[in-house]
This record gives C-alpha cells, structure tokens and sequence, in this order.
C-alpha cells in the first residue's frame, strides 16, 4: 500500500493536529481554562489521533483506514466544541477539524 494515495488526508491529518495544539495552549492561556476543559480535552484527543492516523498512514499500515473513521468521529465532535466558541483559535480549530474528518471520511471509503 503506497503512502502517496494518502498524500491529501495525511496533510489535513497534521494541518488538523497543528490547529488543536494551538487551540488548546490559546485556550490554557486565556485564563479560563476550567470553562474550556471539554475544548482542552477534544483538541488534544483530536491531535494525537490525527497524527496517529498520518503515521500510520505514512508506513502503509492495514490499520490506516479504520482508525481513519475513528478520527473521522473525533475531529467532527472536536469541530463541533470549538465551533461553540468566539475565540479565532476555536473558530480556526473547527475549520481544520472538518476538513479533516471529510479527507478521513473519504480515505475509509
């Protein structure tokens, strides 16, 4: 399984990934951090598995598409978090969070 037909969902993955750590340390910044717990926690989530799933997509795994729809699921529920709040950075975060779960979607088809 050649990585190169991933090439599209491996760049949402860790565009994604980028936007919930930023959104995440914003959010810890701000100095309301227990009211954005439930963001904190999804963006991290989110980051860790979007780059899970570009890893293993990189190496050709068999396991890419399935934790590919896991991801999916993930970044929708974090899109829909951070999509609840007026900070750019949430905003900015729910944006990268839906492209990535459509690249998924797409991916595990």
């Amino acid at each position: 399984m050649s990585h190169e037909r991933f090439d599209e969902c491996i760049q949402a993955c860790n565009d994604c990934a980028i936007a919930c750590e930023h959104c995440a340390s914003a959010c810890l910044g701000e100095g309301h951090a227990t009211a954005m717990a439930a963001c904190i926690r999804l963006d991290r989530d989110c980051a860790d598995l979007c780059r899970w799933a570009a890893t293993l997509m990189a190496r050709g795994s068999s396991y890419a598409t399935a934790l590919c729809a896991v991801c999916a699921e993930v970044c929708e529920a974090c899109a829909a978090e951070c999509a609840r709040h007026d900070a750019a950075h949430c905003q900015q975060c729910a944006v990268a969070c839906r492209q990535c779960a459509e690249a998924c979607r797409r991916m595990a088809a």
